[in-house]
């Protein structure tokens, strides 16, 4: 008796249990959370700081604070840094950023010092690593994964914050150029111009349908094709910030034609959507068939295949990767917020984008380690980049009464830096939760307010029946969220 009724109970307040971990998404609990996160990575973000020692002859950071393994990955590196970057423009001191720099950097170098002049680097570093000639000795380098191609966004993104000084790059900016080419000399589709895994292993999303336990060489993958297409931008801000303009150029145009060949060859009309690609398909050549006089008999002759790729309609996230890699044209995006992005029974889950889609027979949730499962859970790298690609501007606005309605239509990249003219006299400096501490006090007593500020204003407010108004409030919704 004792045991079914502890059963029923379990039964019973499980799914309460669920709805009481989920805080309800208002924008001051999203205030709440970001300001805890804020803490937490200051906090504890030198714990991401590690020496050099070992096979890592320079400093470099480690995701996930002082409990994580002591080693250098991809694109982990990357998006850590991206990560204590935020927090340091928010939070930090300026000693804090310049200390920071040297473990960034080292990110980057480590990765290079273990490159060469097949481009090959590996997708991670351990300490004891052994030396790069020792790696390929198990490995081939031509038929294996490597460091995914965000090497170039992750320098790219440290010389920004040093505007535009490169120099520190330089020495190995060769090696850096001979890894982006072996993604675009040996793992390239010849026929889409798309570029593949050459395996399952290590793809950073790593049991993502569209490749995990797929054949050798046949995945035209969305994320790897979005990662590249910026890494090869990358390329060319990095050569236009070393004066070598020549290699920027060639860089540039290498970007546009991936951009043209992921746009016709992953966009699907019908879903409104990007996915990744098959490429696994024969050739067009078809030999003898057994068992018939060679030459008699050809299949496909009356209507040979004249696609090069298939289309895997699989829910998967990265398909708003083309949004992140600003692949996606204007009116794509549109559609893939509307169709995609909103829609809760597929990626639009309580706590952020799902993986994939519940409506996929691979759908699982369950906690794994390798491979780590990417087939639902909610991911925060995920929720970066899908967040970081969703359309930045605001589609329509309009007041209570509709006397205005605005509406933007599209947006457009500038080719030439435009600078942002204001004139400041008179003015002051206000940070943006003090000025919407203004507006709110404006409109609980806007009347008050005005002569408190200007004492010399006598004002009167009437209502509809010219009675005038001693007391009375404005309405207060502020199209954007509070900051600091």
């Amino acid at each position: 008796m004792k045991k079914q009724l502890l059963v029923f109970l379990t039964i019973c307040c499980f799914p309460f249990m669920l709805n009481a971990q989920m805080p309800e998404r208002t924008p001051e609990n999203i205030a709440k959370y970001k300001e805890l996160c804020r803490a937490h990575i200051y906090k504890d973000m030198k714990g991401m700081y590690r020496e050099a020692g070992g096979a890592l002859v320079f400093p470099f950071l480690a995701p996930g604070s002082n409990q994580y393994l002591d080693m250098l990955w991809d694109w982990d590196s990357w998006l850590s840094n991206i990560a204590l970057r935020q927090i340091l423009l928010e939070n930090g001191t300026e000693k804090d950023k310049q200390e920071a720099l040297k473990y960034e950097q080292g990110c980057i170098l480590n990765s290079l010092h273990y490159g060469g002049m097949d481009g090959w680097i590996p997708i991670w570093i351990e300490r004891n690593a052994p030396s790069r000639e020792e790696m390929l000795k198990t490995r081939n380098p031509w038929k294996s994964n490597m460091h995914k191609p965000t090497l170039a966004q992750h320098a790219a993104f440290i010389v920004r914050n040093m505007n535009g000084d490169a120099e520190w790059l330089r020495d190995d900016f060769y090696t850096l150029q001979a890894f982006v080419c072996k993604y675009l000399n040996f793992h390239r589709h010849k026929a889409t111009g798309l570029f593949y895994w050459e395996t399952d292993e290590a793809i950073g999303v790593d049991n993502d349908p569209s490749t995990f336990y797929r054949p050798q060489g046949s995945s035209g993958s969305i994320f790897l094709n979005a990662l590249m297409y910026r890494e090869l931008q990358a390329m060319a801000y990095l050569a236009g910030c070393l004066n070598l303009d020549d290699i920027a150029v060639s860089f540039e145009k290498e970007a546009a034609v991936l951009k043209g060949k992921v746009q016709e060859h992953c966009w699907d009309p019908r879903d409104r959507f990007y996915y990744s690609v098959d490429l696994n398909l024969l050739p067009v050549e078809k030999p003898d068939i057994k068992g018939l006089y060679p030459g008699q008999l050809f299949l496909h002759v009356g209507q040979p295949r004249d696609y090069d790729c298939l289309i895997q309609r699989l829910s998967v996230w990265s398909g708003f990767m083309a949004m992140w890699a600003e692949i996606a044209t204007p009116e794509q995006a549109k559609e893939i917020v509307r169709i995609h992005f909103h829609d809760t029974c597929s990626f639009n889950a309580p706590a952020g984008i799902r993986t994939l889609s519940p409506l996929e027979k691979m759908y699982n949730v369950r906690a794994s380690g390798n491979p780590s499962s990417w087939q639902g859970p909610v991911w925060i790298n995920v929720n970066y980049l899908v967040f970081r690609g969703l359309p930045g501007f605001i589609i329509k606005a309009e007041d209570a009464r509709g006397h205005y309605s605005f509406e933007c239509t599209g947006i457009e990249q500038s080719d030439e830096s435009k600078p942002l003219l204001f004139n400041g006299k008179g003015s002051e400096s206000i940070s943006r939760r003090d000025l919407n501490k203004v507006y709110e006090r404006y409109a609980k007593d806007p009347v008050g307010f005005i002569t408190s500020t200007a004492p010399n204003v006598k004002l009167t407010v009437k209502d509809e029946q010219g009675n005038a108004l001693k007391n009375f409030e404005l309405p207060y919704n502020p199209i954007e969220l509070s900051e600091k």
